[in-house]
């Protein structure tokens, strides 16, 4: 046992970790590396602080012996990472309204937030859509989803303290957001008109059934395949490119990359890939 461990209120051993690195990737596809071993004990161990659980291996134990158990989302919900703002990747938006402006008027247009986290990208995708149609009831569905269920609640609440907003303008925080009085002072609320255009749903993403079948204009996935090993990544990208109709956009993170699979998708711009043709597309369903 390392002195770090001694020091620790709860045992976790080196094969502890290599199990929740192992967990976690089955789970949902998580590449965990070995830099990752304090991060993980210490969201972990509130987990087995609410159990009254003495060891990490009792834990990880009971999670194994019973796969369909509810804890096994609390496991997953303490180690996804959720960093994300508003009109984070400004560029992006400015992509998405150009591709907006190219598409047959009157058409429905849908679009697909595949990691939504708390909330602040697919608000952001609305608001963008807000402002290219001059509406607030442009004709855009949303599905925003999130593997982290804790993360879903707060975004379909779309309240956030007040600073969240701080960057934007004054006009997007008059037009989008509503201010708490009261009680509710220093936090703000998406205005409901915007709200109605996201369905939230949980997905994960290394699921081999998705409840979306095609027929989507943009996909946003930002910053969430970098957690992923490239066998996932690629097999996560054969799923999405059926889900695109032709000419769809899928819009990466600042530092991802799909040049890898120039039959599937090809650059459009700064993290922006097209579908390349050769598959169908049909209805959406969420």
């Amino acid at each position: 046992m390392t002195r770090a461990t001694r020091d620790r209120e709860f045992s976790f051993e080196t094969r502890d970790f290599a199990r929740v690195r192992r967990l976690i990737h089955e789970r949902v596809g998580i590449s965990l590396s070995e830099a990752k071993q304090d991060m993980v004990y210490g969201r972990l161990s509130r987990r087995l602080r609410a159990l009254h659980t003495d060891s990490f291996r009792c834990y990880l134990d009971s999670l194994e012996a019973a796969p369909d158990s509810p804890e096994w989302q609390n496991f997953v919900n303490a180690l996804t990472t959720n960093l994300t703002a508003f009109f984070r990747e400004p560029h992006h938006f400015d992509t998405l309204k150009s591709h907006l402006a190219g598409l047959p008027r009157g058409r429905p247009v849908t679009l697909w937030c595949a990691a939504a986290s708390t909330g602040e990208e697919p608000y952001s995708i609305a608001m963008a859509c807000a402002e290219h149609y001059g509406s607030m009831r442009p004709p855009v569905r949303i599905l925003a989803t999130d593997v982290d269920t804790e993360a879903l609640q707060k975004a379909a609440r779309g309240v956030y303290a007040a600073d969240r907003i701080g960057d934007l303008d004054a006009t997007r925080r008059k037009a989008f957001f509503l201010r708490g009085t009261g009680p509710n002072t220093g936090q703000v609320r998406v205005r409901p008109a915007l709200s109605k255009l996201i369905t939230y749903r949980q997905l994960n993403l290394v699921d081999r059934a998705w409840p979306v079948r095609g027929g989507v204009d943009v996909i946003f996935c930002r910053n969430v395949m970098i957690y992923f090993d490239k066998p996932t990544q690629a097999a996560i990208l054969r799923q999405f490119h059926p889900r695109l109709v032709s000419g769809g956009l899928l819009i990466a993170g600042h530092s991802e990359s799909y040049l890898n699979l120039p039959e599937l998708f090809t650059p459009r711009g700064q993290t922006v890939y097209a579908r390349v043709d050769g598959g169908a597309a049909a209805g959406v369903a969420a």
